[in-house]
């Protein structure tokens, strides 16, 4: 450890030095050890950002254990699911999703159960637990740099959720191509607002950082006023914002005045980037930097560098430095520039495969390609447009047609707080289009607006034959629109 005494992760109310974070792993891989957590053993974590939460994950890296974060916004039953699928031996809850555990806790297998907090009936307090550790924590003799590190269960938008099964290799080479991408220093100051229980939040800038020895300023979670006021004081050079978090930033009086003289360049990506929110930052001087990625690429597979960043708005880049990329058509082979095909990812941060799914592991993983699923299509200098999902095209009249070029069109109209484009069978057709739109509040949207926004921008056969409108569409912990939930919602609304 060379700078001991710097602030590696500065959280409301207290900092931890690199000195003392290492204590903390040490203390919490001894305590892991000595409640049973060993090689090929699972420790989960229910809880909003937190120190401990990015410790924990260290620890169980000293053992050769697997990290589960679980998403705090998802349902018990959702819990439930992921902690059957695959049982820790140790779980770690803060206090106010205890109640949410103890609603299924005794159907559970045998695990210890430890809350954050005041005492609670029928669980050990965090401290105890601590206490059970020492200073020098164990070092698992097995390790390799395969050893599987992280499991993160996918949203589960177009299915049941997989648990995606990331090595510690994979977190190594990660973070080599956000050092490339990001031109990374220990010298750098980063914000981490998404929620670690995503790749996004945890590796798109945090555990680089860590690696690199940065400051990270983590908070519980992303609160606008928060973000700017964490810019400012704490003199920010990068951070991850998704389009959600930066349309919440936007609409602030604070966005037009606030100072990002500190700032590189801000990365985004989770979803398509409308132009609108390119075209906002930009004109505030910053970078908007995009990352193409999954939870199966750890997530940073493709990526923009600041310097191309307002030259080549609306791609998400070159393969990352240490990847491989290729556009295929429906018979494998390369697509020409231009044409859209599916996005095939090699390199070292691709992950082991998905846990206990051996199926879906060799579909996804073919002659060492991850097949994504994503299309998208490369323009003349080879940077990367993403099209939209395989699953989410929709075929009418023999022709194929991608949502994300229709909602790319409505997300630019004032009047329509967000859209989806999805598929509905037709008995002539094979599919039509729909478009579920939902105006923002104060405004009116008819459908005759909303085709006419379409009219002239893209083909007749792509405009939808039915307009949807809804208060607010069902989106995941990113922002993500949730496509089969639209789907349900369209079909509950038309009786099919």
């Amino acid at each position: 450890m060379l700078t001991p005494g710097r602030t590696a992760i500065r959280f409301p109310g207290r900092d931890l030095s690199y000195g003392e974070l290492a204590a903390l792993v040490r203390r919490m891989a001894s305590a892991l050890a000595a409640s049973g957590v060993k090689h090929g053993s699972c420790a989960a974590y229910l809880g909003v950002n937190s120190p401990e939460m990015l410790a924990l994950l260290f620890a169980c890296a000293r053992l050769g254990a697997l990290f589960m974060p679980l998403n705090w916004r998802l349902a018990g039953p959702e819990h439930r699911q992921m902690l059957e699928h695959c049982p820790p031996s140790v779980l770690l809850v803060e206090p106010q999703f205890v109640p949410q555990i103890d609603a299924f806790k005794t159907s559970l297998g045998p695990m210890k159960t430890i809350a954050f907090g005041q005492a609670q009936a029928g669980w050990i307090a965090y401290e105890d637990f601590l206490e059970d550790g020492s200073d020098t924590a164990p070092q698992d003799p097995e390790l390799d740099p395969k050893t599987p590190l992280l499991i993160c269960y996918t949203s589960g938008s177009t299915g049941k959720p997989k648990g995606v099964l990331l090595s510690q290799d994979a977190l190594v080479w990660n973070a080599a191509n956000c050092v490339a991408m990001h031109d990374l220093t220990a010298e750098d100051r980063i914000l981490t607002t998404l929620p670690l229980f995503h790749v996004g939040g945890l590796n798109n800038l945090t555990t680089p950082a860590l690696q690199a020895g940065c400051t990270v300023v983590l908070h519980p979670k992303f609160d606008a006023d928060a973000c700017f006021d964490a810019i400012e004081r704490e003199r920010i050079t990068l951070t991850v914002l998704v389009p959600a978090q930066l349309d919440m930033m936007m609409a602030s009086p604070r966005w037009k005045t606030a100072d990002f003289s500190s700032l590189r360049m801000i990365t985004t990506g989770s979803t398509i980037v409308p132009a609108r929110i390119t075209d906002a930052v930009h004109a505030r001087g910053v970078p908007l930097v995009q990352i193409y990625g999954s939870t199966e690429t750890c997530p940073i597979a493709v990526c923009m560098k600041a310097k191309d960043a307002m030259r080549k708005a609306g791609s998400t880049g070159k393969p990352a430095a240490h990847c491989e990329m290729r556009i295929v058509d429906d018979t494998g082979r390369d697509a020409a520039p231009g044409a859209t095909g599916e996005i095939l990812v090699r390199g070292p941060n691709v992950m082991n495969g998905y846990w206990n799914a051996p199926h879906e592991t060799a579909a996804a993983l073919v002659n060492g390609w991850f097949r994504s699923g994503d299309m998208g299509h490369l323009d003349d200098e080879g940077y990367l447009y993403v099209d939209g999902r395989r699953k989410e095209m929709i075929i009418s009249g023999g022709e194929n047609i991608y949502p994300a070029e229709i909602e790319n069109v409505l997300a630019e109209c004032d009047d329509i707080a967000e859209a989806s484009v999805i598929g509905r069978p037709d008995d002539r057709w094979g599919e039509v289009v729909v478009a579920v739109v939902a105006p923002k509040s104060g405004h009116t949207v008819t459908e005759a607006s909303v085709l006419q926004l379409l009219e002239g921008r893209i083909a007749r056969f792509k405009h939808p034959k039915e307009v949807v409108f809804v208060g607010e569409l069902p989106k995941t912990a990113l922002g993500k629109i949730r496509k089969e939930d639209v789907r349900q919602m369209v079909a509950r609304s038309t009786g099919i």
